[in-house]
């Protein structure tokens, strides 16, 4: 993985909608300069290291285990993404679930809703995310978005386990009333035992 400063922060000029983005999972890692990557953490593991962009209302994790590379990335601008590698790909649209297994031995499992609100039921919902996320994960509020007194945020918490990674983001999106939320499962498989 490229190095990246983990208290990269970048301004973006352009607001993001949940409508526009694209989930996308590759076999290979993706090159930092497609992305404004504002936040980075890293971690490491004894069987894989992985590395988790906030990228505005966005993310990408990328998960390296040997010579295996899972990449779950949310981009709104598809057109520079390459295609190779692609295991899959879709828009965001209500609830859906997706598993994949790779040669390699990892596995991929993952859940996403678009959970559209009520003016009424936004704000708190926003405030108990907000209270929730200070002490937790990554968390990236974008002032310069905000709606009605609610800025947008991403919000990714981790949980590093020795053969798996479970990642939850929540991307709120105030002017749509609406939170895109994803739950990703990346498991390691057994490494391989070498023969006499």
């Amino acid at each position: 993985m490229d190095p990246i400063s983990e208290d990269s922060v970048e301004r973006g000029q352009t607001k993001q909608q949940v409508d526009e983005l694209v989930f996308c999972l590759y076999e290979r890692p993706i090159h930092p300069e497609l992305f404004d990557i504002r936040r980075v953490k890293r971690i490491t593991q004894s069987r894989y290291q992985a590395e988790i962009w906030v990228c505005g209302l966005a993310h990408v994790v990328t998960v390296r285990s040997g010579d295996q590379t899972l990449t779950e990335l949310i981009s709104e601008d598809t057109e520079l993404l390459p295609r190779n590698g692609l295991a899959t790909s879709f828009r965001f649209r209500g609830e859906r679930d997706h598993a994949q297994s790779f040669n390699g031995g990892m596995k991929y499992i993952l859940s996403t809703q678009v959970e559209r609100m009520t003016p009424q039921l936004f704000p708190a919902t926003h405030r108990d995310y907000v209270h929730y996320a200070q002490n937790r994960g990554i968390f990236l509020s974008f002032e310069e978005w905000t709606h009605d007194g609610l800025a947008p945020f991403s919000f990714v918490d981790f949980d590093a386990r020795d053969h798996e990674l479970h990642i939850h983001a929540f991307h709120a999106f105030p002017e749509e009333l609406t939170l895109l939320k994803t739950q990703s499962i990346f498991e390691i498989g057994e490494p391989a035992i070498p023969l006499d």
